[in-house]
């Protein structure tokens, strides 16, 4: 039973989050389409974790941040949420970089998790403009 309370308490924090983020057509105006290409890293033998691309349109809500892959990581997690605020401000259409779990444990080493991502962002002009 706890372990379904925890579940249900995480999705509900999860869905205030999203609505406290706002949608992608009311934080960013302007922009029809949100790309992310990643790669989740580990720091273990095999490091590729995982391969991910997520598409966020006008009609989704604006929360960029991804859960830490690895359940022994308490609070962690990849917030790309400034990357995507910086790049429709700076006006270009795309950006690469990589960040670093921020998820604290005992058990964990610091830089435990990564991610290396791309960021594609199609404004209204240019979908129009096809």
């Amino acid at each position: 039973m706890n372990s379904r309370q925890n579940h249900l308490e995480k999705q509900e924090l999860l869905k205030k989050n999203k609505l406290a983020a706002g949608l992608v057509s009311e934080r960013y105006p302007g922009v029809s389409e949100i790309v992310f290409r990643m790669t989740y890293y580990q720091k273990i033998s095999h490091p590729v974790l995982m391969v991910r691309t997520l598409n966020f349109i006008a009609t989704d809500y604006a929360y960029f941040r991804m859960e830490c892959m690895r359940d022994e990581c308490t609070n962690g997690g990849f917030d790309l949420t400034s990357a995507v605020t910086a790049l429709v401000k700076s006006k270009k259409k795309t950006a690469k970089g990589k960040i670093s779990c921020s998820g604290k444990n005992e058990n964990l080493a610091a830089g435990h998790a990564s991610i290396a991502y791309e960021i594609t962002i199609q404004s209204d002009n240019a979908k129009r403009a096809k």
